[in-house]
């Protein structure tokens, strides 16, 4: 603007104009040289308008090579794998430790827990009563160069007093592999569902759902491989598959199979304008399975047979199916979850058994077909209202049914629900100072047996170290 407006005080001063002498062709053409000015200054206005659009666009691409492609408020925004990790180069390897503790108060004895119509295996189950460690980790985590990623994560608990320590994680993982691809080996968390691949001190509440209890024993971790595939959408659009080598329940396989259990997962998430983004998945798990009694899902039956020395200990064998379905939608306004924010989430899941149950009685083995089904889902809803504070609400519901040839051993076997259908419901309350430290407090009103159980937990979450952003 200051270049015209000298350029006009310049061109009166080469040309005066003395109105009196002024003709009308004189005027015109006094005319016509300030338009083609004001034309020049406009064009060259625009060319330079265009260039600096060009150089921000090209600014904006080199960033967006090196950022997040997905953020937390949006699917199509969470931090790829490859991007998540460049930032451990900053620690070599990234090291972080991740402290839980709590205090629980259950009015059932929490060594009496069952749930109805499923076997409790794994890590499933209440905890433990009065003040306890819960589920603390520590993570090792880098890039061992451009093409690969490692993590390792042991878990420690404490089970009837005593403390356990387990790999819980060690896998690698590919950063460099075109067309959208990537691959994981080792142990890992299944990408089954929308919580199973999320550690503990992540969850919303300070337990895992029902069905996730009743299915997974809280988690489905297993040793194999993983290969996964992002499609270049505007949509976020997720395939994978998994194979197992059934080493840890739910498929604790021990037959001859070399790869027992796959996995079959899809995931679809995008925005709806500014301040709402959901995300939809579909998963299946195909296994060859061996279960029993030794392997924990004992609970609530074995206190009724401590003095029975013909006491049976069935074991299952044969074919599991299950599938899934979950959802999730967030909203925060204008994008910006730091305020206020709410996230509504649901998961379905449905296994079917096709197999035996047998079992040692009086020195005689004794063998049945067994033909079950299993399934439940959790609803739940948390609302930040304010920075810092949370507040949720959750709902459990689980049904089962199950027949074949022997009522005897599937009584004993743990999948008889005795005709009650397990449900719950959760309240929770956090506050969280920074991403760093979180403290919760939940109420619970159980019904995972025709036993009430009402039960309160105060839990801190602390973590120390390198801790990268968590996942949509």
């Amino acid at each position: 603007m200051k270049r015209f407006i000298l350029s006009c005080f310049a061109f009166a001063l080469i040309n005066p104009i003395n109105p009196a002498i002024a003709d009308d062709q004189e005027i015109e053409q006094l005319r016509q040289q300030l338009e083609q000015i004001k034309l020049d200054y406009n064009n060259k206005l625009e060319e330079m308008e265009k260039r600096l659009q060009e150089a921000e666009q090209s600014q904006q691409i080199l960033t967006n090579k090196v950022s997040d492609k997905q953020s937390a408020s949006r699917p199509q925004q969470v931090p790829t794998q490859s991007a998540t990790k460049r930032g451990d180069k900053n620690f070599n390897p990234a090291v972080s430790l991740i402290l839980d503790g709590r205090y629980s108060n259950f009015s059932e004895d929490p060594e009496d827990y069952s749930l109805s119509g499923f076997q409790l295996m794994g890590e499933a189950g209440p905890g433990e009563q009065g003040f306890a460690l819960g589920h603390s980790e520590l993570v090792i985590s880098a890039n061992a160069d451009d093409k690969f990623y490692g993590r390792f994560t042991a878990a420690f608990d404490i089970h009837e007093g005593e403390t356990e320590v387990e790999v819980e994680e060690a896998f690698l993982e590919t950063l460099a592999m075109p067309y959208g691809l990537k691959v994981r080996g080792g142990r890992f968390f299944s990408d089954i569902g929308y919580l199973n691949k999320q550690h503990p001190h992540q969850w919303d509440f300070t337990d895992a759902p029902l069905i996730y209890r009743g299915l997974f024993g809280n988690h489905l971790i297993d040793d194999g491989v993983q290969l996964s595939w992002l499609a270049p959408t505007d949509l976020y659009f997720e395939l994978g598959s998994e194979l197992f080598s059934g080493g840890r329940y739910p498929i604790a396989y021990s037959g001859d199979s070399t790869v027992p259990a796959y996995t079959l997962f899809a995931k679809l998430g995008g925005d709806v304008g500014i301040s709402h983004s959901w995300q939809a998945g579909l998963s299946l798990i195909d296994a060859k399975v061996d279960y029993s009694t030794e392997s924990g899902h004992g609970h609530g039956h074995e206190d009724e047979h401590e003095d029975d020395e013909a006491h049976m200990s069935p074991i299952y064998s044969g074919d599991s199916t299950t599938w899934g379905l979950d959802l999730v939608w967030k909203w925060a306004p204008q994008g910006n979850n730091k305020e206020r924010n709410l996230v509504l989430q649901y998961e379905y899941f449905n296994r079917d058994y096709d197999g035996n149950l047998s079992a040692e009685h009086e020195g005689m083995t004794e063998t049945g077909s067994y033909d079950g089904s299993q399934s439940g889902w959790y609803a739940q809803a948390v609302y930040q209202f304010i920075p810092q504070w949370r507040l949720g609400l959750r709902y459990d519901s689980l049904t089962s049914s199950a027949s074949g040839s022997s009522s005897e051993l599937i009584e004993e076997s743990g999948f008889d629900s005795e005709g009650h259908d397990p449900w719950r419901y959760s309240m929770m309350a956090d506050w969280t100072n920074s991403e760093f430290s979180r403290l919760r407090l939940q109420y619970g009103h159980d019904k995972s047996s025709p036993e009430t159980n009402d039960y309160w937990v105060l839990q801190y979450i602390l973590s120390l170290g390198a801790h990268g952003a968590h996942r949509y």
